[in-house]
């Protein structure tokens, strides 16, 4: 795990580095997840998603919005991310558990994942990306 927030005057804003893409993803799907939940997450159900996106920025933060939307609505916290990647499309195992307020309330509610200053960046140390969550 390799993420850092980064000050932000209204929102959070991580910036995650890894050596490969799919480690940069999931990553950043971790981020989210602690910024939501704190860090007491375990993972023992499973989640399959799979995404096509137009470019590798959408691509991320298309993969973080579906992660965002099955949390809300299927009441999960996920734990970790298994992200492949080929091209512009992706499928993911997330492992994760039911959300429990004891547990999970330890967190920042976010609304949405912004595209205002995603660009994934790739240079010889491998990828970074700052991310904005829309809090």
């Amino acid at each position: 795990m390799s993420f850092i927030e980064v000050s932000h005057t209204a929102d959070v804003k991580i910036r995650a580095r890894a050596p490969t893409l799919e480690t940069l993803f999931s990553d950043a799907c971790d981020a989210l997840m602690l910024v939501m939940y704190g860090s007491s997450r375990k993972g023992t159900i499973k989640k399959e998603i799979t995404i096509t996106s137009a470019d590798i920025d959408s691509l991320l933060l298309d993969f973080l919005s579906e992660v965002l939307f099955v949390s809300e609505v299927e009441g999960m916290v996920f734990s970790k991310a298994d992200v492949k990647i080929d091209g512009l499309n992706l499928h993911a195992e997330l492992k994760g558990e039911p959300f429990t307020r004891k547990r999970h309330a330890k967190g920042t509610e976010v609304k949405g994942i912004s595209y205002s200053g995603l660009s994934i960046r790739h240079d010889a140390n491998g990828f970074m990306v700052d991310i904005l969550f829309d809090v």
